[in-house]
């Protein structure tokens, strides 16, 4: 399994996804900065592995404290914690780690325990949404194998594999488990502009797995689906809001309008933690806007006029009525999505009862 991320003695090593696919390197994050440098620079992205990042990013801090209390330890947390809450506005799987850190620590300050204990139990509980994110993205797969078909092609946008993840993947989870299935899919992986996730990353990710995958511009899905060469899309997600609207890689919303129009079953697979209830549409979602420099170069070398104006919105947001189904670690959602996700979260209440 390709390992994103993951805790040392040392620091958070990453793997680069800056550098991929042609070096295979890796980058070692000493401090909590430079985990929240890994995470801007988009050395590691995808919100699950974002989320879990940041939560070893308190953790590398709490470790690193000149601090002797709990006491004196508690402002420099949440210097840290927004310090890491700061780096990319989107991904809502960030605020839900760093809140669970957040609420770790306030029960561990009011049952004053020791420095020592507290440095402990946020490693712990980092070590644990790490292993977590891995065993939910196997569920999405289970979850979601069976949606795809028994042959044919799947078209992805941006990547939403083991690299966005801590190994496996959502969307790339769900083509992994009809892929152990035994399903016979071929993967078409949108180049995805302006960084190039999908001809970079999901391309090299797929291959290493020995999965068929062509890389196509962003402009030719609609030609492939005419053609009926795509009988399926899933795709990530970075917030998922309480109406169902899912904020994805830019471009998305594009591809499910066009599998609408062409009666093609459009997904999206996230974990729990993806699922914003607190943001009611996606209206709502903050989009990131990111450096222009991502479009007017490219390895280096100027592609646009000096001085010509430049939109790059990393995100867009996909309503809620061209998504054919939610994958979860939980189940399948499906519309209408405030309630399925109220009978879900209920009957999870109940069971745990």
């Amino acid at each position: 399994m390709i390992l994103t991320l993951e805790w040392t003695s040392d620091g958070v090593r990453f793997i680069d996804q800056t550098k991929l696919p042609l070096e295979e390197s890796y980058v070692l994050a000493t401090s909590y900065e430079q985990v929240a440098d890994v995470i801007v620079t988009m050395v590691v992205r995808g919100a699950p592995a974002i989320g879990v990042s940041a939560a070893m990013g308190v953790a590398l801090g709490a470790k690193q404290t000149a601090a002797k209390t709990t006491e004196e330890f508690a402002p420099e947390f949440e210097r840290i914690c927004a310090r890491l809450a700061g780096t990319r506005p989107t991904a809502v799987n960030l605020f839900w780690a760093i809140d669970r850190m957040k609420a770790l620590f306030a029960k561990l300050r009011g049952a004053s325990a020791s420095l020592a204990d507290v440095q402990k139990a946020l490693l712990d509980e980092a070590l644990t949404m790490y292993d977590q994110d891995i065993a939910d993205c196997k569920a999405i797969g289970q979850h979601g194998g069976p949606l795809m078909p028994e042959e044919g092609g799947v078209l992805t946008h941006c990547n939403a594999g083991a690299l966005a993840t801590c190994g496996y993947g959502t969307a790339l989870g769900v083509i992994r488990g009809a892929v152990e299935a035994g399903k016979q899919v071929h993967v078409y992986a949108d180049e995805t502009r302006p960084f190039l996730q999908g001809a970079r990353l999901t391309a090299w990710e797929l291959m290493e797995d020995g999965i068929p995958t062509t890389v196509i511009c962003d402009n030719m899905s609609a030609s492939l689906m005419r053609q009926g060469k795509i009988q399926a899309v899933v795709v990530g997600a970075d917030r998922i809001a309480a109406n169902g609207d899912a904020a994805n890689k830019i471009g998305t919303y594009s591809v499910a309008i066009l599998a609408k129009e062409h009666g093609i079953p459009f997904y999206v697979a996230a974990p729990w933690s993806t699922i914003d209830r607190a943001t009611l549409t996606g209206d709502a979602i903050p989009i990131e806007e990111r450096s222009a420099v991502e479009v007017t170069h490219h390895g280096g070398k100027q592609l646009t006029p000096h001085g010509v104006g430049i939109c790059n919105p990393a995100f867009d947001v996909t309503p809620a009525k061209y998504i054919t189904g939610i994958i979860t670690e939980r189940g399948v959602l499906r519309a209408p999505y405030e309630e399925s996700l109220r009978v879900m979260e209920s009957s999870l209440v109940e069971a745990a009862r």
